[in-house]
């Protein structure tokens, strides 16, 4: 009882949990899971059954990987260690005990890690835009290219448009809170930018600065590049398809030109 009154004079944000209110913005795992797989089938006419999850936060992909069934086995490496404890108690946890035991979780930098080698290996969610210069991404996508199986195949995403080069912000309602992206400085001589995740709650409350990135903002033919140079056969950029209102639809296909959008995201697929 003392706990729930005290519950009652904290505001939305402090009772938040700011982990939930990313995954609920701008995560959808299940839809990632079965864009991978369905690709991966569609490459190599098998389907993939060892994943790793680079840069895996929460873990959510990883764990949703082992969902599928006794085959599927996954790996997540992150250096953080606060939210890969937090992925280990609220998603691999919550998995049914014979699931989690196909899940592991590294504490690591991606370029030091050594695992067994998977299938499929995912970059999601920009992170690996952390590697600010050529020689660094080259060294992580030859790092990559080496944790892969002779036909597995790497996922990453990208975002770009006229839109990825301003200093912005931009709303998006959801229930019960308000997602704020941020783009607070951009370089354009060296594609600097740094970013930051708000969140606003219908009481007045925010979380400031829940998340904050620093990247280089790469683009669509610099990647593809570079996963050739790392030894990758034809990148191909993935484009999201429009509807009849030419809205996006949430599906992706292979695509060599693109749409001048304001603002886009894509995934790259790139096999070994």
């Amino acid at each position: 009882m003392g706990t729930k009154a005290a519950d009652k004079h904290l505001s939305m944000a402090e009772q938040a949990d700011k982990y939930e209110l990313y995954e609920a913005s701008v995560q959808n795992v299940e839809y990632e899971v079965e864009f991978v797989q369905n690709t991966y089938q569609a490459i190599r006419g098998r389907k993939a059954y060892f994943l790793r999850e680079d840069f895996c936060g929460t873990a959510s992909a990883a764990s949703e990987w082992a969902k599928q069934g006794r085959k599927y086995q996954s790996i997540g490496v992150d250096v953080d260690f606060s939210v890969l404890e937090w992925g280990q108690k609220n998603r691999v946890g919550k998995l049914e005990s014979e699931d989690q035991l196909r899940v592991q979780l590294i504490q690591a930098n991606v370029l030091d890690v050594e695992t067994p080698i998977v299938d499929v290996l995912l970059a999601f969610n920009f992170s690996y835009w952390i590697f600010d210069t050529r020689p660094k991404m080259l060294e992580y996508f030859e790092k990559v290219y080496a944790s892969l199986k002779s036909d597995g195949i790497f996922f990453c995403d990208i975002f770009g448009g006229s839109e990825a080069f301003e200093e912005m912000k931009e709303q998006t309602e959801h229930d019960g809170f308000t997602y704020v992206w941020h783009q607070e400085e951009f370089h354009p001589i060296t594609h600097f930018m740094r970013t930051h995740i708000h969140f606003a709650f219908p009481d007045g409350s925010k979380i400031k600065k829940a998340f904050t990135y620093e990247w280089r903002l790469w683009t669509a033919p610099e990647i593809c590049e570079l996963l050739l140079e790392a030894g990758f056969e034809n990148p191909v950029v993935y484009w999201e398809q429009e509807d009849e209102d030419g809205e996006g639809n949430g599906e992706y296909c292979p695509e060599s030109k693109g749409d001048a959008d304001l603002a886009w995201i894509s995934y790259i697929v790139a096999p070994k």
